[in-house]
C-alpha cells in the first residue's frame, strides 16, 4: 500500500476543524482546561502539535505531517501492508506506542511499544487474517477501557468497522 492510499483512507475518518472543549487532545497541554484550546483538524491535534496553526491547516500540510511524523516513523517495514495500514491508523488515533503494544499483545511478544525483529517475526509467523482480527480486538478493548468511550466511543467503533472493511479488501 502506498502512503497516498493510506492517507486517502485516513482522511475519510478524520474530519475538518473541531474545537470540542471536552476532548483533551484539543488542548495544548493534553488535559481539558489546561493550556490553550486550539482544536483538531484532519486528526492533527493541539496536544501533539501545540505550535501548529491548526485552524488554518491545509490538507496538503496535514499530508506532509502525516508522512514525515507518522508514516515514516511507524517502523512497520517488513509487515504486510494490511497490517501496516491498520497499525498506522490506530497509532494516529491512540498514539504510536499504544498501537504497537496492542499489536505485540495480539501476537504474543513483549509489549514494549517498539517494532523490532522479534515483533516482525512474530507477526509474519501468524496468519494475516488472525493478526488483523486480533489487532482489531485489542483496539476495541483499549477504546472501551477509556472513560471517554461514553463520549467518543461511537465514532471510534465506526472507524474500526470501516477499517475492518479495508482489512477484508487488503488481505
Amino acid at each position: 500500500m502506498t502512503f497516498d492510499e493510506a492517507f486517502r483512507r485516513l482522511i475519510g475518518h478524520e474530519g475538518g476543524y473541531s474545537k470540542d472543549s471536552r476532548d483533551p487532545g484539543n488542548w495544548t497541554l493534553g488535559k481539558v482546561g489546561v493550556g490553550t484550546l486550539k482544536g483538531t483538524k484532519y486528526g492533527l491535534a493541539a496536544n501533539t502539535y501545540p505550535n501548529l496553526d491548526i485552524k488554518n491547516l491545509t490538507l496538503e500540510q496535514a499530508k506532509e505531517i502525516y508522512k514525515k511524523d507518522w508514516w515514516d516513523k511507524l517502523g512497520g517495514h517488513g509487515l504486510h501492508s494490511a497490517i501496516t495500514f491498520q497499525l498506522w491508523d490506530f497509532a494516529i488515533n491512540a498514539g504510536r506506542s499504544r498501537a504497537i503494544k496492542e499489536l505485540q499483545q495480539a501476537v504474543g511478544v513483549t509489549a514494549d511499544g517498539v517494532i523490532g525483529p522479534k515483533t516482525i517475526e512474530a507477526v509474519n509467523a501468524q496468519d494475516l487474517n488472525d493478526v488483523l482480527l486480533s489487532l482489531t480486538a485489542e483496539r476495541l478493548k483499549f477504546y472501551t477501557s477509556l472513560d471517554s468511550f461514553k463520549t467518543y466511543g461511537k465514532g471510534w467503533t465506526n472507524r474500526v468497522a470501516e477499517n475492518l472493511k479495508f482489512a477484508a479488501q487488503d488481505n
